[in-house]
């Protein structure tokens, strides 16, 4: 089988296990806004959630993004016991440093509360930090699936780690339904846990097939072992300046009105929904991919299929953003308004929704161009582009809250996301020599943003025609929906096909060869 052939059944399992994942997280955070809504009880919980989504989203994918190279590195040499050795002292290592910090955290709850909700009322404050000391558990198992995620990914094995977090979605929902009618919020704070602890579990047995073996030996002097932590030093701290993001928001949004904290947490799960399920299908699947052409020796592949990477990305968020702009309020409205979440939440997360968008792309393209630096095992170029445009969010942060309140938060967000795609575009086109931004690529954007426009046209006649027709509530507002999202998808194709979109195209072909594939078999 081709390399491209590996990479698109990869992508696509990847894609669907994702989606499952991304609706059962929509459907964690509709039960969330039913039994909670936008309330002290929110703002309290997503502030506790903090450290505990740091290690899920900074730790755990550290770790599943180191361990590929070095893991391939390793299998490319002739060594692969010697990398699941590896593994298993890594995971002995990463058990060790994650309890210590869990317990750590549990005793710096109350300062860490106090730093993310300096403006909370004595009551929200006390709520967060015992929820923060019930969650702190969860880290251990965070961190370990996103290394067990990792192994598994060097192996070309996606489809257990994708489902990974549908599982912890499905307990966490189960803690919000059953644990939260008998112990209210503090019932989602268990489920949280025990999602984290599922999450890692549910790959245990995969990894034993795949050849880990597992030993009890602690030795934090190994040199490779050394390696991977100097390696995840810098893509930690990188990482971790998303969260810097989150935290200044949290922190300016937690003396604003009520609910702001919520609002701004429902509108980015909802655009984590296009940017998880198409973005990290593609950057995980060709990420071994990029590793090997690096390992090997072969920049010139290594550009093509990453140049590949970036047109579906953008062939399938562009769309993806305008159409989530133009359907903002009945997708809110018919996502969460119910139960608890009211009127006035609805419109305080459209707000956020809206400017979020505007980022999108940036976020997407630079999940996609710093898995390249890292499949070169460079961490340090997207930490220091990283970092050094934290000063511009939190510059726009303090200028923009004021006028816009949340949604100028928001609106900081995708401007610094935008400028940060575009220097470390800019920087691998130029370490690739050119071979990134060509004018196939050019020519491929304009085609995209034409065929959106489209889209744009349709989706938005679509809409108007439908909320004259229909009710905005129930199966009404979710026929509403359904219909503008499905026909600014077959118009967008059409244009697509229209537009000669070489990806689009290859799209087609590939589906076409594995049908007439079935079909004979």
């Amino acid at each position: 089988m081709s390399t491209g052939q590996v990479v698109a059944r990869a992508t696509i399992l990847v894609m669907v296990m994702l989606a499952l994942s991304r609706v059962l997280g929509l459907g964690r955070e509709a039960v969330i806004a039913h039994q909670f809504g936008a309330t002290h009880a929110t703002d309290a919980y997503f502030v506790a959630y903090t450290i505990p989504n740091i290690f899920y989203a900074v730790a755990g994918i550290a770790l599943a993004t180191v361990i590929v190279p070095v893991f391939t590195e390793h299998v490319t040499r002739g060594c692969r016991e010697e990398a699941w050795r590896l593994c298993s002292l890594i995971t002995n290592a990463l058990i060790l440093f994650t309890v210590i910090g869990a317990v750590i955290g549990m005793i710096l709850a109350p300062a860490i509360v106090g730093l993310l909700g300096k403006g909370f009322a004595p009551e929200t404050f006390r709520l967060s930090v015992q929820l923060m000391m019930i969650m702190m558990p969860s880290i251990v198992f965070f961190s370990l699936a996103g290394l067990f995620t990792g192994m598994l990914n060097a192996n070309n094995v996606f489809g257990v780690p994708a489902f990974a977090p549908a599982m912890m979605n499905v307990v966490i929902i189960s803690g919000a339904l059953f644990l939260g009618n008998y112990y209210g919020v503090y019932g989602l704070a268990a489920g949280v846990v025990g999602g984290a602890a599922a999450m890692a579990l549910i790959q245990i047995p995969v990894l034993r097939r795949a050849g880990f073996r597992y030993h009890f030996e602690i030795n934090l002097r190994h040199p490779e072992v050394k390696r991977v932590l100097y390696l995840m030093l810098p893509l930690t701290l990188g990482l971790s300046v998303n969260q810097v993001y989150l935290m200044i928001d949290w922190a300016l949004a937690s003396g604003l009105a009520e609910g702001s904290i919520a609002a701004l947490n429902y509108a980015n799960k909802l655009i984590q929904l296009p940017q998880s399920l198409f973005v990290l299908a593609v950057s995980t699947a060709i990420f071994p991919t990029l590793s090997r052409h690096v390992a090997e020796g072969q920049p010139a592949e290594m550009a093509r299929t990453l140049s590949r990477g970036v047109k579906v990305v953008l062939l399938l968020t562009v769309p993806a953003v305008v159409g989530l702009v133009l359907l903002r309020v009945p997708v809110v409205t018919l996502l969460f308004q119910r139960g608890a979440f009211d009127e006035r939440a609805t419109a305080m997360t459209a707000a956020a929704l809206l400017f979020f968008a505007i980022g999108m792309v940036g976020h997407c393209l630079v999940m996609l161009v710093s898995r390249s630096f890292f499949a070169m095992q460079d961490m340090r170029t997207p930490v220091v582009v990283t970092v050094g445009t934290l000063t511009v969010k939190g510059g726009l942060s303090l200028l923009l809250v004021g006028p816009m309140a949340h949604a100028g938060l928001a609106l900081a967000t995708s401007v610094t996301a935008l400028l940060n795609a575009v220097l470390l575009t800019a920087l691998l086109h130029r370490r690739l020599r050119g071979g990134l931004v060509t004018a196939n690529l050019v020519r491929f954007v304009g085609g995209v943003l034409v065929a959106t426009g489209v889209m744009a046209l349709a989706v938005t006649a679509a809409d108007a025609f439908l909320a004259g027709l229909l009710p905005a509530h129930g199966l009404t507002l979710l026929a509403r929906v359904g219909l503008a999202i499905m026909t600014g998808t077959i118009v967008y194709f059409f244009a697509g096909i229209l537009m000669r979109l070489d990806e689009l195209l290859n799209i087609l072909s590939y589906a076409r060869r594995t049908i007439a594939g079935r079909r004979s078999a």
